[in-house]
C-alpha cells in the first residue's frame, strides 16, 4: 500500500494512498479532522467500492487520496493513479479545445456546423443551415434531454450511420428554445474538430492539453481503461445487489463522455484551470481560452439547492455555471456506465474539488462535493450523505416495489388477447430501425439491429402488456405496451431506464 504526505500547519505525518498538504493551516476544521472519517463511513453506507478524492486551494495541493478498493471482494486499493471513467467531465476538455482553436482563428463558434462537418443534418433543413458549432455543445438544438442515447451507446452504428441517426430524431422542442442534455452534439463537435485540425479529436486534446499538463494518465479510448493494470472497474445495482458490470462501448460518443483518468492528473488540470491557464508558473492555456470556456451560452433554468441560495443554473462550453451563495461555481457530473464523477471550480476562492466513484448508483459524489465546498466557504456542516442516502433509499424502494409488482403480474401467466406466437416476427422504428420478435416458450425474446449483443426477454402482464428485462441491467427493467387491433399486432413502445434515456421508440410491425 502507497504511502503519502501530509503537511498540515508545520506538521508531518504519514498516511496511506495519496497525498494531504498546505502551506498554510486555513484548512477547514471538517477538511482536517473529519473528512477520511466521513469518506469511509459513507463508503459502506453507500455500498461504493471505491472513491478517489481531489482538492485545490490556491494553487496547493490540499487533498490526493483514493479509499476503498478498484473491485469489490478483492483488496486492491484505490490511489491517486488509479485510473476512472469521467463520463461527461469529458465535455469541459472538449469545449475548453474549441475554445482555444477559436483564440487561435481556426474558426469562429459562430461558425455553422456545416462549414465544418457537411455530413450533419437534423430533420429540419433549417436548422441543419443555421445550427452553429456553440449550439452542438451547449445543448440548444431542440432535442429532449438524452434524446436519442440509448441508440447510440453501445451500439455498432458507423460514422455515417450516426450522422443519419441525428437527423431522424424529431427534437421535442423549437431551436435554441429550450435547454435539452445532447450526447449527440459532442459527437459532431468531434468531427468537427477533426475536419479542423487534421487530427481526431482525442489526439489535438493530446497534443495541446494532455501533454503540456503532463497529464500521463488520461485516456480517451475505453481499451485504454480496460487494459490498464491500475484501472477501477465499473459497479451497478443488479436486481439490487452491487455486481461488476462490463466498460461500456463508448468510442462511438467519445467527445461527450470516453475519458478516463486518475486524480492526480485530474487536481493538475483544476489547477491549471483556477490559475488563467497556468502550472507551475508555466503558461498551458491563454487566459482568454479559460474565460471563452466558461462564458454563458444557455439557460438552464431556476437554481435551486437543498439548503443554501442558489438562483439560476447556465451552461458554458462543457461546464455547468450556477450561483451559490453569492459565488460563482463552474462544474459538471459524469454518469457512465458504472461510474460517477464530478469536478468543481470556485474561482473566487481558488478552490477545486474533484470526486470520483466506481458505481453509477449513489448521490454521495454530489453529497461530498457539497459538503467539502461548505466547508471552504464556511457554511455550516449538513451532512449531506446522510440526507440524500435518506432521499435515495427513498427512491430504491419505490422502485424495488414497482418491479415486484410487475413481477408478480407476469408470474400469472395471463392469457394475452391473441396468440403469443402473434407477437413474432420483424418491427421497424423510423428512428431506431429493425428489431426482431421471436418466441421463447412462455416468452418472448426482442433482438435489436445495432446492440448485437443486447437481448430482451418479454413477459405478458396481461393487457398486451410485456415486463421487457433487458440483457444489459443499465438499460433496466420496463413495461412495453403493444396496440392490437382486431386480433391484429400493430406495435409496441421501447422504453428504457430514465437515467439513460426519458424519450420512446415506437416499433411497427412488419
Amino acid at each position: 500500500m502507497k504511502k503519502y504526505l501530509i503537511i498540515l500547519a508545520g506538521t508531518w505525518f504519514l498516511m496511506n494512498q495519496g497525498v494531504l498538504y498546505s502551506q498554510n493551516s486555513n484548512i477547514p476544521g471538517f477538511i482536517a479532522d473529519s473528512l477520511e472519517t466521513y469518506i469511509s463511513k459513507a463508503l459502506q453506507a453507500w455500498n461504493i467500492p471505491g472513491v478517489a478524492v481531489g482538492i485545490v486551494k490556491d494553487g496547493q495541493l490540499i487533498l490526493e487520496k483514493g479509499f476503498g478498493v478498484k473491485q469489490q471482494g478483492t483488496a486492491y486499493p484505490v490511489d491517486e493513479k488509479t485510473l476512472f471513467m469521467i463520463g461527461s467531465n469529458t465535455k469541459a476538455f472538449v469545449g475548453t479545445a474549441m475554445a482555444l482553436m477559436e483564440y487561435e482563428k481556426v474558426w469562429n463558434l459562430n461558425d455553422k456546423v456545416t462549414q465544418w462537418v457537411p455530413e450533419f443534418k437534423m430533420a429540419d433543413p433549417w436548422v441543419t443551415a443555421h445550427a452553429t458549432l456553440t449550439d452542438i455543445v451547449t445543448h440548444r438544438l431542440g432535442f429532449e434531454t438524452f434524446q436519442g442515447d440509448f441508440m447510440y451507446f453501445d451500439s455498432d452504428l458507423s460514422d455515417a450511420q450516426m450522422f443519419d441517426k441525428i437527423g431522424s430524431v424529431p427534437p421535442l422542442y423549437d431551436f435554441r428554445t429550450r435547454w435539452g442534455y445532447c450526447n449527440a452534439g459532442y459527437f459532431v463537435a468531434g468531427k468537427a474538430i477533426e475536419k479542423a485540425t487534421g487530427k481526431p479529436w482525442d489526439h489535438y486534446l493530446k497534443e495541446r492539453i494532455f501533454s503540456p499538463l503532463q497529464m500521463n494518465r488520461t485516456f480517451t479510448r475505453v481499451a485504454e481503461i480496460v487494459n490498464d493494470s491500475n484501472a477501477s472497474k465499473p459497479h451497478s445495482f443488479v436486481n439490487f445487489e452491487l455486481t461488476e458490470i462490463p466498460y461500456g462501448g463508448l468510442d462511438l460518443l467519445g467527445p461527450a463522455a470516453s475519458m478516463s483518468a486518475g486524480i492526480a492528473d485530474l487536481n493538475r488540470w483544476t489547477i491549471m484551470l483556477l490559475d488563467s491557464g497556468r502550472v507551475e508558473g508555466e503558461t498551458v492555456l491563454p487566459p482568454k481560452v479559460i474565460d471563452r470556456g466558461r462564458r454563458p451560452e444557455s439557460l438552464i433554468g431556476n437554481g435551486r439547492h437543498v439548503f443554501n441560495k442558489n438562483l439560476f443554473r447556465l451552461y458554458a462550453l462543457g461546464w455547468n455555471l450556477m450561483d451559490y451563495e453569492g459565488k460563482k461555481v463552474v462544474s459538471h457530473t459524469g454518469a457512465v456506465h458504472g461510474f460517477l464523477s464530478s469536478v468543481t471550480l470556485v474561482p473566487e476562492l481558488n478552490l477545486g474539488v474533484v470526486v470520483l466513484t466506481n458505481t453509477e448508483q449513489n448521490y454521495f459524489y454530489e453529497a461530498l462535493k457539497w459538503e467539502i465546498v461548505d466547508a471552504f466557504m464556511e457554511l455550516p456542516y449538513r451532512n449531506y450523505s446522510d440526507l440524500y442516502l435518506k432521499f435515495y433509499k427513498r427512491g430504491l424502494e419505490k422502485e424495488k416495489a414497482e418491479v415486484q409488482a410487475w413481477r408478480d403480474s407476469a408470474a400469472l401467466e395471463p392469457k394475452p388477447d391473441v396468440k403469443l406466437s402473434a407477437f413474432g416476427g420483424t418491427y421497424l422504428s423510423p428512428v431506431y430501425g429493425k428489431g426482431r420478435i421471436q418466441v421463447q416458450g412462455k416468452q418472448l425474446e426482442l433482438t435489436l439491429e445495432h446492440h448485437k449483443n443486447l437481448k430482451v426477454k418479454l413477459e405478458h402482464m396481461g393487457k398486451n402488456r410485456f415486463l421487457a428485462t433487458y440483457s444489459n441491467p443499465l438499460d433496466g427493467i420496463r413495461v412495453f405496451p403493444f396496440t392490437v387491433e382486431n386480433g391484429e399486432i400493430k406495435s409496441f413502445v421501447l422504453s428504457v431506464n430514465e437515467g439513460l434515456e426519458f424519450t420512446t421508440y415506437t416499433f411497427i410491425k412488419q
